[in-house]
């Protein structure tokens, strides 16, 4: 991931629009409020990479995950739209925090199977249709530099829907998301940030590990898992003892 160092100062830090106190989403989330702090600085070197207005932009947003500004990437775009809470265009402070809590490792596997069901509902409709799932299947190969010719990619949509489509609709609800991640536990797996748990207040890191190949009936041998595949990024703070809350 690009660097961003240039722009960030937190003696010197504005107040986002948007911008929640620590000590509330705190209350609201798995985080204490260091490392609420340590997240309001990522923000702010985040939010100034191309648009200095205390928000993050979608191409801002790009930039950090994918290290691109403008290429055309569904994950990243799915992944946006969820952070997007207030759905105005913008990731505003309060809407990071609160997205980033469903990867903290406290947080109750429910909301985090729910998440990923919404990553693969592109069209809101409360369903996985065939065509989501394939989008996704192609948008999560690419991502990983894979390619895998038209019959392989159809070969596994339709041996994850013949797994997951219990009711035979030819689609998949979150009833029967949630069947199918019981049955495979790993397709979440990546809904999990162990670092986010773990931020160090004297030089703040924490990192999303790549998606490991899965073994699973919905991928194909040696190839990234197909579910919630979050990108590998590395966020680095500098907010040492003094100015943490105690």
């Amino acid at each position: 991931m690009k660097s961003i160092t240039n722009c960030f100062c937190l003696s010197k830090a504005k107040q986002a629009a948007g911008f929640d106190n620590h000590a509330i989403l705190a209350s609201e989330t798995a985080f204490n409020v260091n490392e609420v702090e340590a997240l309001h600085s990522l923000f702010e070197q985040l939010s100034c990479s191309i648009i200095d207005d205390g928000r993050i932009h979608k191409e801002e947003f790009l930039l950090a995950l994918f290290n691109c500004s403008s290429t055309k990437n569904l994950l990243a775009e799915r992944l946006f739209t969820l952070f997007d809470l207030k759905k105005n265009g913008v990731i505003e402070f309060g809407e990071f925090v609160r997205t980033l809590n469903i990867f903290h490792p406290d947080t109750a596997a429910q909301d985090k199977i729910e998440f990923a069901f919404k990553l693969y509902d592109l069209r809101h409709t409360g369903y996985i249709e065939r065509e989501e799932l394939k989008e996704m299947v192609v948008a999560t190969l690419r991502e990983s530099e894979l390619s895998l010719s038209e019959d392989d990619v159809e070969a596994i949509v339709d041996k994850t829907l013949q797994e997951a489509d219990l009711n035979g609709d030819g689609r998949i609800d979150l009833e029967e998301w949630k069947e199918l991640v019981a049955k495979y536990p790993s397709l979440t797996k990546n809904m999990t940030l162990p670092h986010l748990r773990l931020v160090d207040h004297h030089d703040s890191h924490f990192s999303a590990q790549q998606a490991e190949p899965n073994d699973t009936l919905i991928s194909c041998s040696n190839h990234r898992e197909i579910t919630l595949a979050f990108p590998n990024f590395v966020m680095e703070t500098e907010v040492v003892d003094s100015e943490l809350v105690c």
